[in-house]
């Protein structure tokens, strides 16, 4: 259980750190297409370099698994297209907000196409998030933090596209490893991003001056290789709703964060609406794991 917990927290802590990273390299003058590619780039290497060292057998494999995780790759492409726009527009601790909107659209989601219909304290969850997110985007600070629309659209298309992630990728691939399934995900978000925006720092020198390629190694560590494979690996160790409680801590971690290596503002109403949000997504996972717990115990009394 403490291995599968210390796993899960810092695949979240690995995700917290994303949007702070961005930003600094859109300070190095870096673009949006040139930060999503490489980190695509080299995350999807990474993991079919792991994959082949990792001597595993593709007998087995469905076809129909691998097509839809390459797929499904699309989706991961456009969050972090929309994801590191909205950070280009609005504070790093703003976007991650916007992003962990996913927990409640995900649920709505889950109602409206598998109609798993969620329970009382679900819906108070929901709308202490959405309490949280007013607080915490500055909505009632006197001053006003005046936050461009384009960020915010940006971050709430970034939470719509990780909903259809989340929702989706836990009933595909059953037949890949954790980590053969990711690298399919990953090279359809290449692929996708590529499309979008063509690596023209391959002939043009921005690989190697400005080191691109420095930007590359932490985004696609952090973003793209860590996070799936310490997620896989401690999930099962610590139960679906327990892990789920786990990986909201990348909303502080982008946070504090931002706080000390960006200098953004944090005023304390925004730090108690990151605490409500937080405490709204512990309170709605508890539920499900009692739940879960005694279910368990009347099956294997």
């Amino acid at each position: 259980m403490w291995k599968g917990i210390l796993l899960v927290l810092t695949g979240a802590i690995s995700f917290g750190i994303l949007s702070t990273i961005v930003k600094l390299g859109y300070h190095e003058g870096f673009t949006l297409g040139e930060l999503c590619s490489i980190q695509a780039g080299f995350g999807m290497l990474a993991l079919w370099g792991i994959h082949l060292l990792s001597g595993r057998t593709t007998y087995g494999l469905k076809n129909k698994d691998v097509r839809t995780c390459f797929i499904l790759g699309s989706s991961t492409g456009l969050v972090s297209i929309t994801y590191y726009q909205s950070v280009q527009y609005i504070p790093a601790s703003i976007a991650i907000i916007l992003l962990m909107q996913f927990t409640w659209m995900s649920m709505l989601a889950e109602w409206l196409i598998y109609k798993k219909r969620p329970s009382a304290i679900q819906w108070v969850a929901v709308a202490f998030i959405l309490t949280g997110t007013l607080l915490a985007g500055g909505v009632f600070n006197s001053s006003g933090l005046n936050l461009d629309w384009r960020g915010i659209g940006f971050g709430v298309l970034a939470a719509i596209f990780y909903t259809t992630f989340i929702v989706v990728s836990g009933r595909v691939g059953q037949s890949l490893t954790p980590v053969l399934k990711s690298a399919w995900i990953v090279t359809g978000a290449f692929l996708l991003i590529t499309l979008i925006f063509p690596p023209t720092y391959l002939w043009n020198g921005r690989l190697t001056a400005p080191p691109l390629w420095l930007w590359g190694l932490p985004l696609a560590t952090f973003g793209t290789v860590l996070p799936p494979f310490l997620f896989s690996k401690g999930m099962p160790q610590t139960g679906v709703a327990l892990g789920a409680i786990l990986s909201a801590a990348e909303l502080p971690v982008a946070t504090i964060a931002a706080t000390i290596v960006l200098h953004e503002q944090v005023t304390p109403l925004q730090i108690a609406g990151v605490l409500i949000i937080l405490s709204a997504i512990v309170a709605a996972n508890l539920k499900k794991r009692k739940a879960a717990l005694a279910k368990s115990e009347v099956l294997n009394p």
